[in-house]
């Protein structure tokens, strides 16, 4: 997600040009495609940590390359939730370059790349990318999502596995790519403990020619006064 369903879901994937058009491959074309007429299901299921289940349906689609940068064309991905997303790739990698909300009228830009897969495809391969707590609620106080009070956070990203197996709803996929990020979320947890440092953890799988499969997230809030949970994103079907 890195993400963006509840907004964890940038749910990017696949196969693409290069944006300059030279008709060779960039790493990651196997493993996110965004030209368009793609789209993805998934089910997002969130476990809290009060025992609730919540379940609900999150659809991603890909229109292809616009010009509503300032810079240049870029890829729009669509989510079902209202946000588009415009990326991009090159030998360095896929990154995201601009977001919109159904609040904004224009694109906000990044204000760096915001990479979802980094050159080398390789297992060790680290990057960073500011990442926010989609769970973690207050039991008391407002507003009680901590997302709306606590800043960004670095989430430093690494490839951990290459050539791995998947089982999804949507089928068993081979030669898969898993992600692992982590953050640190420093927040007052209570009155006993004080400031800790609360971890955010996501885990990804990109699989060739579909994009991807499964997400993991993961806001333990070890704290009587805080709410955390588990986020999983499977994928129910693609074309």
């Amino acid at each position: 997600m890195r993400s963006q369903p509840l907004p964890i879901a940038a749910a990017l994937a696949g196969a693409l040009l290069l944006l300059s058009g030279c008709g060779s491959k960039a790493p990651g074309a196997e493993l996110f495609p965004l030209e368009s007429g793609h789209r993805w299901t998934y089910e997002v299921r969130t476990d809290w940590e009060d025992q609730r289940v919540e379940r609900e349906t999150r659809r991603f689609e890909t229109l292809g390359a616009d010009d509503s940068l300032a810079d240049g064309k870029a890829y729009v991905r669509r989510s079902d939730a209202g946000m588009d997303y415009w990326l991009r790739m090159d030998d360095s990698g896929v990154y995201r370059v601009a977001s919109r909300s159904m609040a904004q009228a224009e694109p906000e830009a990044d204000a760096a790349r915001r990479y979802v897969l980094k050159a080398p495809l390789a297992v060790g391969t680290t990057w960073s990318a500011p990442t926010i707590t989609y769970l973690l609620t207050r039991r008391q106080g407002f507003p009680a999502e901590v997302r709306h009070s606590a800043p960004p956070v670095p989430m430093n990203y690494v490839i951990e596995a290459t050539g791995e197996a998947v089982e999804t709803r949507a089928g068993r996929f081979e030669g898969c790519l898993r992600v692992q990020g982590k953050a640190d979320l420093r927040l007052f947890a209570d009155p006993v403990a004080g400031w800790k440092d609360v971890p955010l953890v996501t885990t990804e799988w990109y699989c060739p020619g579909v994009g991807l499969v499964k997400m993991k997230r993961e806001e333990a809030a070890g704290s009587p006064m805080l709410l955390g949970g588990t986020v999983t994103m499977e994928l129910l079907s693609w074309q």
